[in-house]
């Protein structure tokens, strides 16, 4: 009974350590890009500063000649594809992502609440094995 505890514990915590570790690598990747106004990216495109670029929904992320990554947002713009051919920028799509949580984000956000709800039934079960009636506290 106690090593079944214990194996339960070391699983609550290996979770948790991957919990938070998945949490901080994604704000860390997200923080290398450089988030830049379309008009500037637009800019940079006629003045062939960009090498290329990722179309996703109305999302473009892409890289400088110069190595660094940046990121905007585009608004709907019929010419964008053709300006970015004339200036011999590489072109990517990627689907639409519509950021749906996953699992792991519904288990995480759920964590606490179930986390409550055991103690809640912890304690229940200790209340019942204690005589369990409202003049019992003088049967031991």
């Amino acid at each position: 009974m106690k090593f079944s505890r214990n194996i339960a514990l070391w699983l609550v915590i290996a979770f948790l350590v991957f919990a938070l570790f998945n949490l901080f690598q994604g704000t860390a990747q997200r923080g290398q890009e450089l988030p830049l106004a379309f008009s500037d990216f637009l800019t940079s495109v006629e003045a062939g500063d960009i090498r290329d670029v990722t179309l996703q929904g109305s999302g473009i992320t892409g890289h400088y000649r110069d190595g660094r990554n940046f990121s905007t947002y585009a608004p709907d713009n019929a010419n964008l594809v053709p300006i970015l051919t004339k200036y011999g920028v590489r072109i990517s799509a990627l689907p639409y992502d519509d950021d749906s949580p996953t699992l792991f984000s519904i288990l995480i956000s759920w964590f606490p609440m179930l986390l409550l709800i055991g103690v809640w039934i912890f304690f229940m079960r200790q209340m019942q094995s204690g005589g369990g009636k409202a003049m019992g506290f003088g049967k031991s």
